[in-house]
C-alpha cells in the first residue's frame, strides 16, 4: 500500500478507469459475440459501435477495431447481411434535400451614428 498522497490518490483512479474499461470491454465482447453468432444488420451495426466506443475511450488500439471491422464486414457479407448504413445513406439524400430549408441572409444592423458636439 502506498503511503505518499498523490500515489494512494493513483491506486484510487486507476481502480476507477479499470472498472471502466472492463465495462466497455465486456460490452465489446457481447457484442462481437451475438454478431457472430447470429449475423444480422443490427447486431453488424451495434458491433461497429461496440469497436468505435473502445477505441475512442482507449481500451483497444483502432488498427485493432479497425481489423475486427473488416473481418466483420467480411463475415456479413458472407451471411448475405446487408449493412445498415448503406440503406441508411441512399435514403439519407433524398430526405435531405426535401426536408432543407433555402438559405436566408441575415442583414447585419446598421450601426447608430451620434451627433458629435462642437
Amino acid at each position: 500500500m502506498p503511503i505518499i498522497k498523490s500515489a494512494k490518490k493513483r491506486v484510487r483512479t486507476a481502480r476507477k478507469a479499470a472498472v471502466r474499461n472492463s465495462k466497455t470491454r465486456r460490452n465489446l465482447r457481447n457484442a462481437l459475440k451475438i454478431f457472430t453468432a447470429k449475423p444480422s444488420a443490427g447486431s453488424h451495426s451495434s458491433a461497429q459501435s461496440s469497436l468505435d466506443k473502445a477505441v475512442k475511450k482507449g481500451v483497444i488500439h483502432k488498427n485493432k477495431a479497425a481489423r475486427l471491422k473488416k473481418r466483420a464486414a467480411a463475415r456479413a457479407k458472407a451471411a448475405g447481411v446487408k449493412p445498415a448504413k448503406a440503406a441508411a445513406k441512399k435514403a439519407a439524400p433524398a430526405n435531405a434535400a426535401k426536408a432543407a430549408k433555402p438559405a436566408t441572409k441575415k442583414t447585419a444592423p446598421k450601426k447608430k451614428t451620434t451627433a458629435k458636439k462642437k
